[in-house]
């Protein structure tokens, strides 16, 4: 978009995008140095075998044709569904790639460390390992997760996630690494050895949070079911304030300077779109 004006470019894979009701082309980060190399990251859903899978690529972007095209796959075979397929994709401040799946409908697969669904995984940029991973060869970085969506970082780099439970019940998470966040074994304020509880969760109401983004040390938080912006001040640990609404779902949102833009989702299927949907904007933060 430039100018308010949208520009539709095309993305060429090694593997069709498969959309199929919560799967299809989920998320996307620029790499770090994209000004110089052109190079971004995509997670999308794909045809393998008989059923859905994920897979990470590595893509380079030619601005004069307007085109994507992909470089080379950092992870395949990530365990995908008609549903619960995570898909946001992250530049954290250590430079790693990071990524969340959700369970793909197998809530046990989320208890399986080695599985890599139900997980937030951590990678080099060009998909290696990290040596300080909290599981040897293994790009697992924690695990017990139902459906994470948002992912975020303070100044203190404490790291966040936002995750979707199954009737309410939906959470805001501090990540540590190797921790286990307790999916199906508990949720909400229900509590396991070994297993990290929320630092706060919607009870029996519905944020379904999904993308979120920092200023000045506080998350804003998109609701899709919630139909909301939040945020919420780790530091008092109080409840979530709604700061925007009536523009319906809230996928995503992210911050430039002072200004939080959020994009809504009403023409999903499970939204009520005006003929203005869907829409990207800009809201002035104080």
């Amino acid at each position: 978009m430039e100018d308010g004006e949208l520009t539709e470019q095309t993305v060429q894979l090694e593997e069709d995008v498969l959309q199929e009701s919560e799967s299809g082309l989920l998320g996307m980060v620029l790499h770090p140095g994209y000004q110089e190399n052109k190079l971004a990251y995509l997670y999308h859903s794909y045809q393998s075998g008989d059923g859905i899978a994920n897979r990470i690529v590595q893509v380079s972007h030619d601005e004069d044709e307007g085109t994507w095209s992909e470089e080379m796959a950092l992870v395949e075979e990530i365990p995908g569904a008609g549903i619960h397929n995570g898909g946001r994709l992250a530049i954290g401040p250590d430079d790693k790639l990071y990524a969340t799946t959700g369970d793909a409908a197998e809530p046990d697969y989320a208890q399986d460390e080695e599985n890599l669904a139900g997980s937030i995984l951590r990678m080099e940029l060009d998909g290696a390992v990290p040596e300080d991973n909290p599981f040897t060869n293994s790009i697992v970085y924690s695990y017990g997760h139902r459906n994470p969506q948002g992912l975020a970082w303070l100044s203190d780099n404490k790291m966040y996630s936002s995750e979707h439970g199954q009737t309410g019940h939906d959470e805001i998470n501090l990540i540590e690494a190797g921790n286990n966040y307790g999916w199906p074994e508990i949720e909400g304020d229900e509590m396991m050895d070994g297993m990290e509880t929320p630092i706060i969760h919607s009870g029996n109401d519905t944020w379904a949070p999904s993308g979120i983004a920092v200023h000045n040390d506080q998350l804003y938080i998109a609701g899709l079911r919630g139909e909301a912006v939040f945020q919420f001040n780790p530091a008092n640990e109080g409840g979530l304030n709604t700061v925007i609404e009536d523009y319906g779902r809230v996928r995503d949102v992210t911050v430039v300077a002072n200004s939080l833009y959020f994009i809504t989702n009403n023409t999903d299927g499970r939204g009520v779109p005006s003929n203005t949907d869907d829409r990207l904007i800009e809201w002035q933060l104080e």
